[in-house]
């Protein structure tokens, strides 16, 4: 029988607090569990610790007095074999998926040895120790941005990687308003779709396009609510989440259960309506009427939410996953940097 579930982020701080830290005397570090991972998100279940779960670490030291390999042989002779009974060694070594395996031998750790500026440019694509521009907050996928921002810190000797955490914790105003406009003009694209291919006979389509819609919304809700939007596996659990959400996900729920066009536009206009009451309530931006009217002279209701981008900042194309939803791209930080650069050279 496997040892009784902890959650992640509580075995890692075990796993520092008597396995690492006292090999560590006499050197500054800081250690912490972030990045990828369901259990940085606090998100991990008992599904999860078939791969890369377990004892793990990033291990912050100073690169230019530590020998990194040297501090990880020690580790690795070392390190007790299992905390709370869950194995601290993981095979097989090197490869991208590996799993908790106990050894009498070495333990192959999962203690990764580094310094701040270097695991910031590896997962962020820039050194997020300054302050961050404009282009490199629109270029960084706000799944990273959650990466870094949630798990645990255990231990920080010279405060910086706090002081890191603490310049991602959440957009510049001004950015917090250009993304949400994005997400508005996401919204404008499409909301009258949903009748107009239920008038066409493509019921099929129509719920296709409302479900991108509540996609759309749900991600807009996390925005307003000051939380990056995660990717697609956890986006509804963190979505639901949400303090007071019920409502939005009530009306989001009815319009993908809905059998015709009808109840369908009307439940996602009721989401729509309390999503722009959010956002008037946050003084962001000159509040807009926000409820539901035609789309011109067609007669699909729709909350024309053109008129909520206008509000913020007008049209915008946005942060890079609002345009970009492919993982591959989205992976890799330094590609994200330069089609950012491409698509809007200007931000």
């Amino acid at each position: 029988m496997p040892p009784a579930f902890i959650p992640g982020l509580q075995l890692c701080r075990a796993f520092y607090e008597h396995g690492v830290r006292p090999l560590l005397a006499g050197i500054p570090h800081a250690a912490a569990r972030i990045g990828p991972g369901s259990e940085v998100l606090g998100l991990d279940t008992e599904r999860s610790t078939d791969h890369d779960w377990g004892p793990r670490l990033q291990l912050f030291v100073d690169l230019e007095r530590v020998e990194a390999a040297a501090l990880a042989a020690t580790l690795s002779t070392r390190l007790p074999k299992d905390v709370h009974g869950w194995p601290t060694s993981f095979e097989p070594p090197g490869d991208r998926v590996r799993v908790m395996t106990p050894t009498t031998g070495p333990v192959h750790h999962r203690v990764d040895i580094t310094d701040v500026a270097t695991w910031s440019r590896q997962h962020l694509g820039t050194d997020a120790r300054r302050p961050l521009t404009d282009a490199d907050w629109l270029a960084t996928p706000t799944q990273l941005l959650a990466e870094a921002t949630a798990g645990a810190v255990y231990h920080d000797d010279t405060g910086e990687l706090t002081a890191l955490r603490a310049n991602l914790a959440w957009y510049p105003r001004h950015l917090w308003k250009h993304v949400l406009a994005a997400q508005w003009t996401r919204i404008a694209q499409e909301e009258a779709f949903v009748g107009r291919t239920a008038e066409q006979g493509d019921e099929l389509g129509s719920r296709i396009v409302a479900a991108r819609l509540a996609r759309d919304v749900m991600r807009l809700c996390l925005l307003l609510a000051r939380r990056y939007p995660p990717y697609s596996k956890w986006l509804g659990t963190a979505f639901t989440a949400l303090p007071g959400i019920a409502p939005i996900a009530g009306a989001l729920g009815r319009a993908l259960d809905a059998r015709e066009a009808g109840p369908r536009q009307d439940a996602l206009c009721d989401a729509y309506e309390l999503a722009g009451a959010w956002q008037n309530r946050l003084a962001l931006a000159p509040e807009v009427d926000a409820t539901r009217r035609p789309y011109y002279d067609r007669p699909y209701p729709v909350i024309a939410a053109e008129r909520f981008a206008e509000a913020l900042a007008g049209p915008r194309i946005g942060a890079i996953d609002q345009y970009v939803d492919c993982t591959d791209v989205l992976g890799r930080p330094q590609l994200t940097r330069d089609l950012a650069a491409a698509v809007d050279p200007a931000a």
